[in-house]
């Protein structure tokens, strides 16, 4: 029988207190989506955090640091970009979402988690790196990266579009697909298979229970998955 919920707010709340990231990308496998995960080196600042919550698609590029006129894209003229634009219409629950510029500097920071905490957004991923560290950390806001790294985005980058499909290493990220992280990675699932993805994830992560107890009380791995299917 099919697990169903009312809202997103239940679903995460579900997400949280009963699934990890390995559990839903099996699910994710088993519906033929094989490459949903993101990079091994995107990982939480805190090994203790969770993220899940609905994309916000940030695309960030390279600048260079000697502007000789104005170019033809009217956010490039301003200092950050559309950073601050884009930080400002997190709604809740969303994750900032952010790819497209090289590993040369931090594209988050304490202040910016500051902002997203005060929005009620899910949390932060990176493809680069992110800064102010132990602000961060003493706010407890889910932040994750491909490291920390204090190098300003000022002088070397700018958000150019928000809430726009991106490409994150590979992985295709659109506006409201679900990201959920944890210390093992964080992975994409796709709007249009959610349903149908978290339903077997619930059901097999409730299946894993049983299959627990039945292990522990001393039956053995062939038997186990012989009866349950799940191992």
């Amino acid at each position: 029988m099919s697990v169903t919920w009312k809202d997103d707010e239940e679903l995460f709340k579900i997400t949280r207190n009963e699934l990890f990231t390995a559990l839903v990308g099996d699910i994710l496998d088993q519906n033929g989506f094989l490459h949903q995960f993101l990079s091994a080196r995107i990982k939480p600042l805190d090994p203790c955090m969770v993220v899940i919550g609905r994309a916000m698609p940030v695309l960030e590029a390279d600048i260079s640091d000697v502007v000789i006129e104005p170019g033809q894209n009217p956010a490039l003229d301003k200092p950050f970009g559309l950073t601050f634009h884009a930080l400002d219409d997190l709604k809740p629950n969303e994750v900032y979402i952010c790819a497209g510029a090289s590993h040369k500097y931090a594209l988050w920071g304490g202040l910016m988690s500051n902002r997203a905490m005060k929005l009620k957004a899910a949390g932060a991923v990176m493809d680069g790196y992110s800064r102010d560290t132990p602000e961060i950390l003493s706010l407890g806001f889910p932040t994750f990266s491909a490291g920390t790294y204090a190098q300003d985005q000022g002088p070397r980058g700018k958000v150019i579009d928000y809430r726009v499909p991106i490409n994150f290493n590979g992985i295709p990220v659109n506006p409201g697909d679900i990201v959920f992280g944890d210390r093992d990675g964080v992975v994409i699932v796709p709007r249009k298979v959610e349903q149908e993805v978290f339903s077997g994830a619930i059901e097999k992560a409730r299946g894993e229970k049983k299959v627990r107890k039945a292990l522990e009380g001393g039956m053995g791995a062939v038997e186990a998955f012989e009866k349950f299917g799940i191992m």
